[in-house]
């Protein structure tokens, strides 16, 4: 073989090495990025009759977070993944048996329970007659590695604990104050039109030694009949962190003054009760909260030590209710 064809040859395997090698450097892992998404002003997603339009420079804005598949790449150098990015391990974002977009739309839902209850959280403030009944701590979510993944499922109702019942999300986590971890407790559990009494074994919380938990994520269940239509849109949005932002915004489009002028940026969970819970993608919220050139960012009380980890020079302002948030707010107007 002449020279020239030598050449041809090398840089012909050369060529195919090189795109290989491409490929596998950006070629999707089986990990996923948690991604910072700039806040976004609610106003524009809430439709209340009656509402007044809003005039001031501030706002209500939420923010969200991308979750999507890491490139084998942004596994192993950290300097090429987004600002604020965290790589997330795949079962900890698809749990074994499941399927990205069944999480999504579980994700869905939560979210439509979240505007729920945050329209009636906001109407009953305002002073309005919002019928609501609560029926338990709603399943949303079980942890695949707990003794609970045995004995509960998503879409399961517990309405009572050692005996107490547990009509809000908020009562079961009082039942635990006094169970140490390992322990087990008998739950009063609604599956459909059954109810049954189901023994589980607690574990001690990752999070916050010496504390038991089951290794579940609950949302409020609950009948509730709303005095007015109120219409909120995210699209394609999903989870329950949204709720503070959503009872804030439908609170000031019926005319209260919320913001006080100011650019807020709020998250967190919030119940029937207007607790606010905590939330997830700490981090990436408020990195979007940062972005957004916020004032204020609310977040739920044990969500406030990691956020400030984060904020630079943003305002990180603790609730744990939503009659602390405005409150809060009023305050900080007349600083």
């Amino acid at each position: 073989m002449n020279r020239g064809r030598w050449s041809w040859v090398l840089w012909g395997a050369l060529t195919v090495v090189a795109a290989a090698l491409a490929f596998a450097w950006f070629a999707p892992s089986r990990d996923y990025l948690y991604v910072p998404n700039r806040a976004t002003p609610v106003a524009n997603k809430v439709a209340v009759p009656g509402e007044k339009p809003h005039t001031g420079p501030g706002g209500i804005y939420y923010v969200d977070v991308t979750i999507r598949r890491a490139t084998w790449a942004e596994t192993k150098l950290a300097f090429l993944r987004p600002d604020g990015a965290t790589l997330v391990p795949r079962d900890e974002v698809v749990p074994p048996g499941s399927t990205f977009e069944t999480e999504h739309q579980e994700g869905l839902q939560e979210m439509a329970r979240s505007e729920q209850v945050a329209a009636a959280v906001a109407l009953r403030a305002a002073g309005y007659d919002v019928k609501s009944t609560p029926k338990g701590a709603l399943v949303e979510a079980v942890a695949t590695d707990v003794p609970a993944a045995r004995k509960l499922h998503s879409g399961d109702v517990i309405v009572a604990a050692l005996g107490k019942p547990t009509k809000t999300p908020e009562q079961l986590r009082r039942v635990f104050l006094d169970v140490k971890p390992g322990a087990d407790v008998d739950l009063r559990v609604r599956r459909g039109d059954k109810v049954s009494t189901v023994n589980v074994q607690t574990v001690e919380s990752p999070r916050e030694h010496g504390r038991a938990i089951i290794g579940i994520r609950v949302a409020q269940a609950a009948n509730i009949k709303l005095p007015v239509k109120v219409d909120i849109d995210l699209g394609r949005v999903g989870g329950p962190s949204a709720g503070l932002p959503f009872a804030l915004d439908v609170y000031q489009e019926l005319g209260k003054n919320v913001d006080h002028g100011r650019r807020v940026v709020a998250t967190g969970e919030i119940a029937l009760d207007g607790s606010i819970g905590p939330i997830g993608g700490v981090k990436q919220k408020t990195y979007g909260a940062r972005a957004a050139h916020a004032d204020i960012f609310l977040v739920p009380g044990e969500n406030a030590a990691e956020a400030r980890r984060y904020a630079g020079n943003l305002r990180i302002v603790p609730v744990d209710s939503f009659q602390q948030a405005l409150s809060a707010l009023r305050t900080l107007s007349t600083e």
